[in-house]
This record gives structure tokens, C-alpha cells and sequence, in this order.
């Protein structure tokens, strides 16, 4: 008797959870319901939230309540004119609309005004005019205005509905959309006539999403990404700030930007679209480190294997330069990355043989999707070299291999970079990091199981070491490297394709600027990728993005209080 006492008192307690915290919310809108024909229902949609280093959740898009203003016509007094004068006097109202929609004498409901406040209506109700109809509303609200904005996403109309259209919002859609909640006219009974239905048939996947997003770095790396699109007058200007042993994003930005919460004046619909997901690039020289460690792990060349630099290669008929087109001489690899020589990196790939080549480019995830939990994602394209293998062609193999001649979009690269900071993994990019279901239980995201092993960890220790030799000798002359820390990085310039609408090849006035680099260098907390479009009157990515990258660099060291690695 005693244990089914205790199973009885469990049952209870457990129903009384799902009916008062689980379920608590939408039974008290039904209550205020109860007696009153609801036409449509009530706005509701899940909560996107950022986390910060101490666990601290900020809201990044939730929903507001407030109130629909609009006019019953057939029981309006025929003086129209204190009914403009009374409601502009506590809401701003256009004239000539005003007056249009209230001169609609048969018209039963004429929308006015929407998210008004308690305080707003209470006022206009004070005038007690007749006529007036008074609605709870509820919208879409993101309180950081610009914050993420192209991560995040909007919600927008797909014919009659409200749904996810972007960012975040699209690709959790599933999770974050709330079906019909069923709201009952008149009676009780209606209420607990339905109960068992309405606790079973609401989606087991409707929830809340907690991202990685930082919105202490996320605000930091805006302001960078934008100060610099418009110092250099760039096109567009992106960022992104991740764990390359997780593949947790903490931050993720493009300029120019747009607010969350006013948008309809945005006359490119492109501006809601995430270009580090959707944009396809060809990098450049940051792509050169890629090459490098494909050359170490298959033991064809080491950090000491030396070649003779003339300054350019004849390949197929056509000629590759160094930057300067100059020669060097006999140089090791290390100087081959300090120097950022086209003929090095093409010396590597000769060595190694287009088909290792190829399959190494492969496994770094280069021409395909990353996975990361965004929608619209790109794969890029290496299709060159892939379609080249069969014949005697060189020229794609070396233009590859320093990064031209093949695309990939801002994820994918900074996924393959990951590889070389990371002891070697293929790490699965992701923004989000736990999910809290409607119906109280939790899911963990975590993809660290999942990542492949690429290059051997002494490959990604050896690749480091020569990486942090680039900033410690060769970057602005070696002025960047910092006494306490290890730095890894590189820098990379690279012309722009023309279209093929226009002739193709490659604009000789157009570059897109790139710089990576991880840190501490041999146990890396954070890489940070930046790139920069078209920058005008500038050569080199050394002069566009060494002092944002060390902005960042630094800001993070001293936010998440990394220790020195290095005396």
C-alpha cells in the first residue's frame, strides 16, 4: 500500500510539472481565452540566446508583447477628426492613410497601429471612443539590434506563415516554430475535454537554442570587421573567431551589416544572406600552409628541404611568379612560407605528385560542405584539378597550390586551416550548443567525437612551429611577434576572378586580402580567420588585417585570461 502511495504521489507531482511549468504558459493564454472567439492565434516562436565565458545567457532573439491598434468602421461616430486628433496625440500617425482607412464606413477591422505598450493603450482608452478595437500581440525581438544580424537570421512571411528566412532562425526552424496552440472558445469543458491531446501531439522537438556565440567577442570582432570595411572602402569585410579543436564558433560577422529589428527599408535582399557560409572565394597565400603540410606529412619535402628559387616557373606553356617576381636563390621550406613564394609551394606539389596532392586537398574538406548548422551553405570548388588528373596538366596542381584557381567559401577554410592547429582533425564547424526542449529535457551539441584524423599530430606540431617562425621573423619584419605568446599565422593575397560574362581570367585591380592564425600556437585556444574584399588603394593583406588580427588576438588573450605559453 505504502509503495503504490508513493508511485500515486509521483504520478501527480510529475503531471503537475508538465501542466504548470512545462505546459504552464500556453494554459494560462487559454484561460485568458476561455470566454472570448480568438479568430487567429498568438504569435510564439522559441528563444535564440548567447552564451558568454561564464555561462551567463543573454537573450539574442526572443518575443515582445504589446498591442494591435485598429478601427471597427461601422460603429464610428461621424466626427472622424477627434479620432485623429485623440490617437495622434499618443501615436504617430500618417494623415492621409489615417483618414483613408477610417472613411471605409462597412469596414468591420482597419489595422491602424501595431506594438503599442501598456501604457500607450491604457491612454487611449481614457478617450473612450467607439469603435476602437484593442488586441494582445506578440513579435519577433532581437535585443541586440545589428548584433549578429546575419547569423541570427529574420522571421518573414512564406505565404501566410510566419517562419525562420534566414540564419539561425531558418536552419533551427523545426525547433524554434510553435504549431497552432489550439486556444478554446467558452467553456471548461472544452479545455479539459482536449487535455490529453493537447499534452501529447505538441512536437517533442520545439524548443530553445544556446549558441556559442560570446556576445562580448561577437561585439568586439563587429567593431573591428567594420572599422576596417571602412578604412579600406572594402566591399565586404567577414570574421570569424573559432575553436579549432571543437569547432565552437565564438564569434561571426560580416560588414556591411543590418538591424534585426528594422529591415524593411533593405532594398538587397542580399543582405540577409551569410557570405562566410554562401560565398565561395579563391583565397590565396593562407591556402600555402595547407600545401606545406601535405608535403611534411607524406615525407616528401621537410621544414629543411631546400629547392632553387628563380623567381618563376614555366609550367604548360605559362609562367608563375614569386609576388615580386623575384628569385631567391636556394632556399629551405621555412623561407618558402616566411617569403610566401608561389614557386616553393609549387615545388611541394611537384614533389609530392598531383594525385597525393588532390587526395590531401580532399581530405582537408576543400570542395566540400562543412556541415555547419547554417543554411545556404556552399562547396566550393576544385573541380580544376579533380577533372585534370587524367592528363599531363600541371598548371591547376600549382596555381592550387598556393591557393588560386580553386574556391571555397570563408567556413571551409577556416575548417581546413583548423586542421593544421589542431593536432591534425577535420573538426565539423557549429554555432549552436545545446538545445533545451519544450518538454524539459536537454541535448548537448558536440561534434569532437566525429572529427577525422588528416595529418599525423606531429605534422600539425611541425607546420605550427614554421607558422609561428612567419610571425616571429617575416610579418612586418618580425615587429608582430609577441614575447609571451606563440602565434601561428599567415597572410594571403589573391587576385579576384572575372566572371566568365566578362572574358574571365583575373581583374589586375581587384584582390581579396585573407589572414589566419591560431594561438597559443602548440595548444591553440581560438583561430581567428579574417578577409577582406576588394579593398581599394592597397596591395597586400600584410597592411589590411595584421592590426585587426592582433586586435582580436589580443582582446581574446586578455578576456579569457589565457596564460603566457612562452618566456
Amino acid at each position: 500500500m505504502f509503495g503504490l502511495f508513493v508511485l500515486l504521489t509521483l504520478i501527480i507531482i510529475i503531471r503537475l510539472y508538465f501542466l504548470q511549468i512545462v505546459k504552464g504558459q500556453d494554459f494560462s493564454e487559454r484561460a485568458d481565452r476561455q470566454y472570448v472567439s480568438v479568430t487567429v492565434d498568438t504569435f510564439d516562436r522559441g528563444s535564440i540566446f548567447f552564451q558568454d565565458q561564464d555561462n551567463v545567457l543573454f537573450s539574442a532573439a526572443t518575443l515582445k508583447s504589446g498591442y494591435v491598434l485598429a478601427l471597427n468602421n461601422k460603429n464610428i461616430s461621424t466626427d472622424i477628426d477627434k479620432y485623429y486628433n485623440d490617437l495622434s496625440s499618443v501615436i504617430s500617425l500618417d494623415t492621409d492613410t489615417f483618414y483613408s482607412k477610417i472613411s471605409k464606413k462597412d469596414d468591420p477591422y482597419e489595422e491602424i497601429a501595431r506594438h503599442l505598450s501598456e501604457e500607450q493603450v491604457k491612454k487611449i482608452k481614457e478617450f473612450n471612443l467607439p469603435g476602437i478595437v484593442i488586441e494582445k500581440e506578440k513579435w519577433r525581438y532581437y535585443p541586440g539590434d545589428e548584433l549578429a544580424s546575419r547569423l541570427i537570421g529574420i522571421v518573414g512571411y512564406n505565404g501566410d506563415n510566419l517562419e525562420g528566412r534566414y540564419g539561425l532562425e531558418k536552419y533551427y526552424e523545426d525547433v524554434l516554430s510553435r504549431k497552432s496552440s489550439n486556444l478554446y472558445v467558452n467553456t471548461f469543458a472544452e479545455i479539459f475535454s482536449n487535455l490529453s491531446n493537447t499534452l501529447t501531439k505538441d512536437k517533442e522537438r520545439e524548443g530553445n537554442i544556446i549558441t556559442s556565440i560570446d556576445p562580448e567577442v561577437q561585439g568586439y570582432v563587429e567593431k573591428i570587421v567594420n572599422d576596417t570595411n571602412q578604412k579600406w572602402d572594402s566591399r565586404s569585410t567577414g570574421a570569424i573567431v573559432i575553436d579549432p579543436k571543437t569547432g565552437e564558433i565564438y564569434a561571426m560577422t560580416v560588414s556591411p551589416t543590418f538591424n534585426l529589428n528594422d529591415f524593411k527599408g533593405e532594398k538587397n535582399v542580399s543582405i540577409f544572406s551569410n557570405p562566410l557560409v554562401s560565398d565561395a572565394y579563391e583565397m590565396g597565400s593562407i591556402i600555402k600552409p595547407l600545401t606545406m603540410a601535405a608535403g611534411i606529412d607524406t615525407g616528401d619535402v621537410t621544414a629543411k628541404t631546400t629547392y632553387d628559387d628563380k623567381g618563376f616557373l614555366e609550367i604548360d606553356g605559362r609562367t608563375i611568379y614569386n609576388f615580386d617576381k623575384k628569385g631567391r636563390g636556394v632556399v629551405d621550406m621555412q623561407a618558402v612560407l616566411n617569403n610566401s613564394l608561389n614557386t616553393g609551394v609549387t615545388f611541394v606539389m611537384d614533389r609530392m605528385g598531383k594525385e597525393k596532392f588532390t587526395e590531401y586537398f580532399q581530405k582537408y574538406g576543400i570542395g566540400s560542405e562543412t556541415g555547419i548548422d547554417l543554411p545556404n551553405e556552399a562547396a566550393g570548388n576544385i573541380g580544376n584539378i579533380l577533372n585534370n588528373l587524367n592528363n599531363k596538366k600541371k598548371i591547376e596542381y600549382a596555381t592550387a597550390s598556393f591557393g588560386q584557381g580553386i574556391s571555397m567559401t570563408p567556413i571551409i577554410t577556416v575548417r581546413a586551416l583548423s586542421v593544421l592547429a589542431n593536432g591534425g582533425k577535420l573538426i565539423i564547424p557549429h554555432v549552436v550548443k545545446k538545445i533545451d526542449y519544450k518538454v524539459g529535457l536537454s541535448k548537448n551539441v558536440s561534434y569532437t567525437n566525429e572529427a577525422k584524423q588528416i595529418i599525423k599530430k606531429e605534422t600539425s606540431e611541425e607546420i605550427s612551429r614554421m607558422l609561428v617562425r612567419v610571425v616571429d621573423e617575416a610579418l612586418a619584419g618580425g615587429a608582430m611577434k609577441m614575447p609571451n605568446y606563440s602565434i601561428a599565422a599567415k597572410t594571403g593575397t589573391a587576385q579576384m576572378a572575372r566572371p566568365a560574362n566578362e572574358g574571365g581570367g583575373y581583374y589586375s585591380d581587384r584582390w581579396l586580402h585573407s589572414f589566419f592564425g591560431y594561438f597559443p600556437a602548440y595548444n591553440p585556444r581560438f583561430l581567428v580567420f579574417l578577409y577582406t574584399v576588394e579593398p581599394k588603394n592597397i596591395d597586400y593583406a600584410s597592411k589590411t588585417l595584421t592590426e585587426p588580427f592582433f586586435d582580436i588576438a589580443k582582446y581574446l588573450i586578455n578576456y579569457y585570461e589565457i596564460p603566457p605559453d612562452r618566456s
